[in-house]
């Protein structure tokens, strides 16, 4: 490797995963601590004018790191114990948790009128309170409730209008004795609805949208997901760009990381998003979807939201996007197989009966 140039960055990509090993796995590393275990790591080292990678295995790492600078060697060591540290169980209030020993399972509760995954069918609260319970009894382990629609060219709703649809629901699923997330970019409705019982928040801006977010997500000592889009909403699908989609992105989540970090946030109450479909082509997604492992570099639990969103239609034709669920599925797995922790869907029962497929598998 050349060490005449500046260096700016280094990343480190998991590759060769495979799953439960029950053979000597001297010659692997865990994701995670968990049943993901990869055998190769692409160090990609990116600078002003260029981005180099190379593939190393993880039986001549030793060698390869003995034979770097001090910088890169340090810069690879630290993110291959992101990669690998076990993340800690994520305390909630009301005694709730969540563990990492395997997949979640995030249900969509959308009360809007104009969601793209369902037509606003569950904007009723009645029929969003039944759709939520009936959720938990295939499987939900969080529900995430959102009251303004993120959909491509989807204008703002107002404050008071958002914290209607989501405060009588939030309020009346308190019995669940799951953790409820509230969809939401808006520190206004993020105060009301932890106030109302909401345990974690999820941010499609990464708590740039509103400056007084992060203040409310420290002073209330939530988790809190952060997710990666190019734009807002209104705006983010025309002609998004990048200079490298994946590098670009974790830096962006990194740097959102930092300024939580820097504001008193722990890191072992942060999740991170790369917001599939939020300011990304079909190129971009399949580039994230193929590479996601990539994000553990950050050391925080993954979360992914696939389903049924306009990519699987992009690929197979399918315009309704309730009838995309076999694509949501094969995407999910392949986010599975590569570690991430938690997925969102809006087919709860059918996705349950997948993973547990998939787990008993592995």
């Amino acid at each position: 490797m050349s060490n005449d140039r500046v260096i700016n960055k280094i990343y480190v990509q998991p590759l060769g995963l495979l799953k439960g090993l029950t053979v000597s796995c001297e010659n692997f590393k865990k994701i995670a601590s968990g049943s993901i275990y990869f055998s190769t790591l692409k160090v990609i080292i990116r600078s002003v004018d260029d981005i180099k990678e190379e593939i190393i295995s993880v039986a001549d790492l030793p060698s390869y790191l003995e034979a770097s600078s001090y910088d890169v060697r340090n810069d690879i060591i630290r993110l291959l114990h992101n990669i690998e540290s076990k993340r800690p169980v994520l305390k909630l209030a009301n005694g709730l948790e969540l563990n990492w020993n395997k997949p979640i399972i995030q249900g969509v509760l959308n009360v809007t009128p104009d969601s793209f995954s369902d037509g606003g069918q569950y904007h009723d609260i009645e029929k969003s309170i039944s759709h939520a319970r009936e959720m938990v009894l295939a499987g939900a382990e969080i529900i995430d409730i959102g009251g303004e629609s993120t959909k491509p060219g989807a204008k703002p709703v107002s404050i008071d209008e958002e914290k209607h649809r989501v405060i009588p629901v939030i309020k009346e699923l308190n019995d669940l004795k799951i953790p409820l997330s509230i969809d939401s970019r808006n520190s206004e409705v993020m105060e009301k609805a932890i106030s109302d019982g909401v345990h974690i928040i999820n941010d499609v801006s990464a708590l740039s949208h509103d400056p007084e977010s992060i203040k409310i997500v420290k002073k209330c000592g939530v988790p809190v997901i952060l997710m990666h889009a190019q734009g807002t909403p209104d705006i983010m699908q025309d002609s998004p760009k990048y200079n490298d989609v994946l590098l670009d992105i974790y830096d962006y989540l990194e740097a959102q990381i930092n300024f939580c970090l820097e504001a008193g946030i722990a890191k072992n109450k942060i999740i991170i998003d790369p917001g599939i479909g939020f300011g990304k082509t079909l190129s971009h997604n399949l580039n994230i979807l193929a590479n996601l492992a990539i994000f553990h570099g950050l050391g925080v639990p993954l979360l992914i939201g696939v389903s049924r969103k306009s990519f699987i239609g992009e690929i197979t034709g399918e315009g309704a996007a309730e009838n995309r669920f076999p694509g949501s599925i094969a995407a999910a797995l392949t986010c599975l197989d590569q570690g991430a922790q938690i997925i969102r869907v809006h087919d709860v029962a059918q996705t349950k009966q997948a993973l547990s497929v998939w787990y008993a598998i592995h």
